[in-house]
C-alpha cells in the first residue's frame, strides 16, 4: 500500500481517453498529436482508438450503441473512473475543469478515463458504469474535433495547475 502510494505521488494519475473510429483528417491528427506530447510533461497520458463496428447498415442504432458500449467496458478496468463525454453531462470554465482534475488527483484516482461516443453515444450499460458525464459546450461538434478539444483542455487544466502560462 505505501509503495503504491508512493509511486502514485511521483507519478500521479494516469488518464486515457477512449474513443469510437480513426481520425481521417490529417491536420486535426497534427494537432491532436501536438496536445498529446505536450500533455505528456505533466501525466501519463493514452489515446486508444476503438475501431469502428462493421457492418452497422445491418444494425439498429440500439444495437450499434450496445456493441460500441461492449467494446468500450472491455476497455475500462475495474478501478478505473469512467467519465463521459456527453452532451447532458457537467459543463465547467477552464479553470473550472482544472479544479476538478486536481479534486480526481486528491482523491487518489489513479486511472482516469474520459470517453468519446459513437455517433449516437452510449449504451445504457456505459451510462451505468459512468461515474461522471461532461460537456464541452451546448453546440455539437464532430466526434474527431472533440477529441482535440478535450486533449487540449486537459492540457491547458495542468497548466493552470501548475500556474504556467499557456
Amino acid at each position: 500500500f505505501l509503495k503504491l502510494y508512493f509511486c502514485q505521488k511521483i507519478f500521479g494519475m494516469n488518464i486515457k481517453l477512449l474513443a469510437i473510429g480513426k481520425t481521417d483528417n490529417k491536420a486535426l491528427q497534427t494537432l491532436i498529436d501536438d496536445y498529446t506530447k505536450r500533455l505528456s510533461f505533466y501525466v501519463k497520458f493514452d489515446l486508444e482508438i476503438i475501431a469502428d463496428i462493421k457492418n452497422v447498415k445491418n444494425l439498429s442504432e440500439k444495437q450499434q450503441k450496445e456493441k460500441e458500449g461492449e467494446l468500450i467496458l472491455s476497455k475500462i478496468g475495474n478501478t478505473d473512473h469512467l467519465v463521459l463525454l456527453d452532451e447532458n453531462g457537467k459543463t465547467f470554465s477552464s479553470a473550472g475543469f482544472a479544479d476538478e482534475l486536481q479534486k480526481k488527483m486528491n482523491a487518489g484516482i489513479k486511472t482516469l478515463v474520459f470517453v468519446i461516443g459513437g455517433p449516437y453515444g452510449f449504451s445504457e450499460e456505459v451510462y451505468k458504469k459512468a461515474n461522471g458525464k461532461i460537456s464541452l459546450s451546448a453546440m455539437t461538434f464532430s466526434h474527431q474535433m472533440v477529441r482535440l478539444f478535450i486533449i487540449e483542455q486537459i492540457y491547458r487544466g495542468f497548466t493552470i495547475l501548475k500556474n504556467e502560462p499557456y
